[in-house]
C-alpha cells in the first residue's frame, strides 16, 4: 500500500516528532475527516507499506533522523514557490528551504524528490514575468536534486475564496504561456515538467499532464514494480495520483498560506495545535469513548517481477 502524510497537512514541517515516535511504535491512527468517530489503525511495517509519501514546504525538521526510515520506500514532494510573506506567512526562507532539499537529496537520492512549484496564481506583484525569472533561478538551484517539478494552477475552493478574495482563475493563454516557459527552463536544467489536475492539452508544450504521484512515478522512484489495484486510482478524472490513506488531519498546518485549501481559517488550526501531543497515536488530541476504531486494510503492492529501473 502506499501511505501519504501530506494532503491534509505538513507533518515533517510541524510534527516530525510525532511521526517517528508512530514509526518506532510501528502504527498510526487516523480520524476519518468525514466521520471523525471512524478511527483507521494502520500498521507502519515495510511489509505492508510500500512508500511513505511526503509533501511538506520544510522538510528540515526530519532531516536528522532520517536513518529512522531506512526500512521504508519514500517519496518526498517538497513545495518551494516564489511567493512573499503577505502569502506565504510562516514558510521558512526560500533559501532555507532549497538547501534542506538538496540535504534530502542527498540522503534518499534525487529520484525520490520531488520539486512543488504550485499553484500559480497571477497577481500585478505575481506577475508572468515574475513567474518565469523566479521558476528560472530556483531551477538553477535545483538542478540534480530532484526527479521532477510538478506545477498546477489555483482552485479557488470555498475556503480560498473565503481566505484569499483577490485571487482569481488562471486564464488558458497564462497558462499556457508559463508552462510552454517552465518545460523550456526545466530543459536547460535536467527536471521535467509534470502538470497535476490541468488541462490535458498541456502536454504539447512538452509536459505530462498524467499526475504528480501516479504509479509510474513512485515506481521511478523506488525501483520496484508496483501492481496497483484499480479501486486505488484517483477518482478524479484529470490524475492518476495514488491519493489516499492520508494519516494528517485538516485545519492543523500552521504555515498559514492564504491560498490554502486544507485550513478553514486560523482559529481552527490553532485550537487543534493546542491537542496536539507527540505521544499519541493520533495526530490531534486521543481516543474518546464511543470511537469505533478499524484495522485499515494492508497488503502491499510490490511485484515479484525483476525491476527494469
Amino acid at each position: 500500500m502506499i501511505l501519504n502524510t501530506g494532503c491534509r497537512t505538513d507533518i515533517p514541517a510541524y510534527y516530525s516528532e510525532w511521526f517517528y515516535n508512530r514509526v518506532r511504535e510501528g502504527f498510526v491512527l487516523a480520524r476519518n475527516p468525514y466521520r471523525p468517530e471512524q478511527v483507521l489503525s494502520y500498521r507502519l511495517n515495510p511489509d505492508v507499506v510500500d512508500v511513505l509519501c511526503f509533501c511538506t514546504k520544510n522538510p528540515q525538521p526530519m532531516l536528522s533522523r532520517l536513518s529512522e526510515l531506512n526500512a521504508f520506500r519514500q517519496f518526498w514532494f517538497v513545495t518551494v514557490t516564489p511567493y512573499g510573506q503577505d502569502i506565504e506567512p510562516f514558510v521558512p526562507d526560500k533559501r532555507q528551504v532549497l538547501a534542506s532539499i538538496r540535504q534530502l537529496s542527498a540522503s534518499v537520492g534525487a529520484k525520490a524528490v520531488g520539486w512543488r512549484y504550485d499553484p500559480v496564481f497571477i497577481t500585478e506583484r505575481y506577475s508572468l514575468e515574475f513567474h518565469i525569472r523566479s521558476f528560472e533561478k530556483m531551477a538553477r538551484e535545483l538542478s540534480g536534486t530532484v526527479n521532477a517539478c510538478v506545477v498546477s494552477f489555483i482552485d479557488l475552493y470555498e475556503k480560498t475564496r473565503r481566505n484569499f478574495p483577490q485571487a482569481r482563475a488562471v486564464t488558458t493563454r497564462e497558462q499556457e504561456a508559463l508552462i510552454q516557459a517552465f518545460v523550456e527552463i526545466g530543459a536547460r536544467y535536467g527536471i521535467p515538467i509534470r502538470t497535476c489536475c490541468e488541462d490535458a492539452s498541456l502536454a504539447r508544450f512538452g509536459a505530462d499532464t498524467s499526475g504528480c504521484m501516479t504509479r509510474s512515478v513512485l515506481e521511478a522512484a523506488t525501483g520496484c514494480r508496483l501492481n496497483v489495484p484499480k479501486s486505488k486510482k484517483s477518482p478524479r478524472a484529470q490524475c492518476d495520483c495514488l491519493l489516499g490513506a492520508d494519516v494528517g488531519m485538516y485545519n492543523t498546518c500552521p504555515h498559514g498560506c492564504v491560498y490554502c485549501y486544507a485550513n478553514s481559517d486560523r482559529r481552527a488550526v490553532e485550537q487543534n495545535r493546542k491537542q496536539h501531543d507527540p505521544a499519541s497515536p493520533l495526530l490531534i488530541g486521543h481516543l474518546h469513548e464511543g470511537d469505533q476504531i478499524l484495522e485499515a486494510r494492508q497488503e502491499s503492492y510490490v511485484s515479484d517481477q525483476i525491476s527494469m529501473f
